[in-house]
């Protein structure tokens, strides 16, 4: 791979061990993915934030690479494990932990937003500005929805790009590489969210490609939709773009119809019923709270339920009396978290939960060892509440 004399100077420790750490990630990435040369980035967003998911080992890395690395561009952060404002039940040594990889981020410089919807909070810059996602949904909808341009970036990746201001130049960063290969052909009626969030999950599963064509499909789709159909598709494979179009008659398609969705909603519902109910996976934005708080109008959920949302959505919310009547619903909400990977949400407290989500359906099911019921908002609101 080709670097600049620049690159080359970090590359050799010349600007700081950290900056040297960032160049060597990128420098294995780009060998592995053949990309000729690193381009520049104007803004990445950084996974690798929940002390649950990264460990002791996640958090020594942190230490060492911002004793003197500095991130260079515009760079937002992933949920972390709990809410500062509302703090649970939780160890000691868990909370403090995840202070000192809060402590870690603020040093390198990073924006504190505790987010998996960036998109919604950050101010989005040109049409084909190359970005650097590690958070799965926000990668995918990015690259489909946004006209931005990025790969499926890993914590490390994109933590590195995040110090050097580059990325190797492979994959979704380039113009071939983001048409599609295969089409999902569409043959449902699509009707909810939940139904966009399953279509997404069977496309990332189904192809293993970086791009895929959807037919069928609205093109004007409102947030939550497209939100649940990008997380889909980024929790189940390697796909990092959808497009809606026509049908192209040279590419090989697959169909989409109610067997497979079927399979997909039995592949991820693992239970009739559960103790909490949860939205947010991801976290909701404001579009999202306004409809929750419509369709709640007058109503009360019967069982708990907890609304992950990003601070600065919630504080908007509240300010707009939104939070209040919603409370008043019986949501509880938490920010700076999300639902999935979360020490809130255990096997020890809970045998099943009930979510829209297909995101914290897989994550539930494979890492919490929880079982759901995944269900639509509007089902939820109906048959828990009064």
């Amino acid at each position: 791979m080709l670097l600049t004399r620049e690159e080359e100077k970090g590359l050799s420790g010349e600007y700081g061990e950290g900056l040297s750490i960032a160049y060597r990630i990128l420098v294995a990435i780009g060998e592995a993915t053949n990309a000729e040369k690193l381009v520049p980035i104007n803004w990445a967003h950084v996974s690798g934030v929940n002390y649950n998911t990264i460990g002791d080992s996640g958090l020594e890395f942190l230490k060492k690479i911002s004793t003197d690395g500095k991130v260079s561009v515009t760079t937002s952060l992933n949920p972390m494990g709990f809410d500062r404002d509302n703090r649970p039940d939780l160890s000691t040594e868990f909370i403090e932990k995840q202070m000192e990889i809060v402590q870690a981020y603020d040093k390198l410089g990073v924006t504190p937003t505790f987010s998996c919807i960036p998109y919604e909070l950050m101010p989005l810059p040109s049409e084909g500005t190359q970005v650097s996602f590690a958070e799965s949904n926000a990668a995918v909808l990015a690259n489909s929805y946004l006209d931005l341009k990025t790969n499926k970036e890993s914590a490390l990746s994109a933590l590195a790009s995040a110090i050097t201001g580059k990325a190797p130049y492979s994959d979704l960063r380039i113009d071939e590489n983001r048409n599609p290969k295969i089409e999902i052909i569409n043959e449902m009626e699509l009707e909810n969210e939940l139904d966009y969030g399953l279509l997404g999950y069977f496309a990332g599963k189904t192809i293993q490609k970086s791009c895929t064509g959807i037919c069928n499909v609205s093109n004007s789709l409102e947030i939550s939709k497209l939100k649940s159909l990008a997380a889909g598709i980024g929790t189940s494979g390697s796909c990092g773009m959808f497009k809606i179009q026509e049908s192209d008659r040279t590419i090989e398609k697959i169909k989409y119809d109610k067997v497979e969705m079927r399979k997909t909603k039995d592949e991820l519902n693992t239970a009739e019923d559960g103790q909490l109910i949860t939205f947010g996976s991801p976290q909701l934005g404001m579009d999202e709270l306004g409809q929750l708080h419509t369709l709640l109008r007058n109503r009360k959920f019967t069982k708990p339920c907890k609304v992950f949302c990003p601070k600065t959505v919630y504080c908007k919310a509240k300010n707009m009396g939104l939070t209040e009547s919603l409370e008043k619903c019986g949501v509880n909400f938490i920010s700076d978290a999300c639902t999935c990977l979360t020490p809130l949400i255990t096997r020890q407290d809970y045998d099943s939960i009930i979510t829209n989500s297909v995101k914290a359906s897989y994550y539930m099911k494979t890492s919490n060892k929880i079982s759901v019921a995944l269900t639509s908002t509007k089902d939820i609101i109906r048959k828990y509440t009064r």
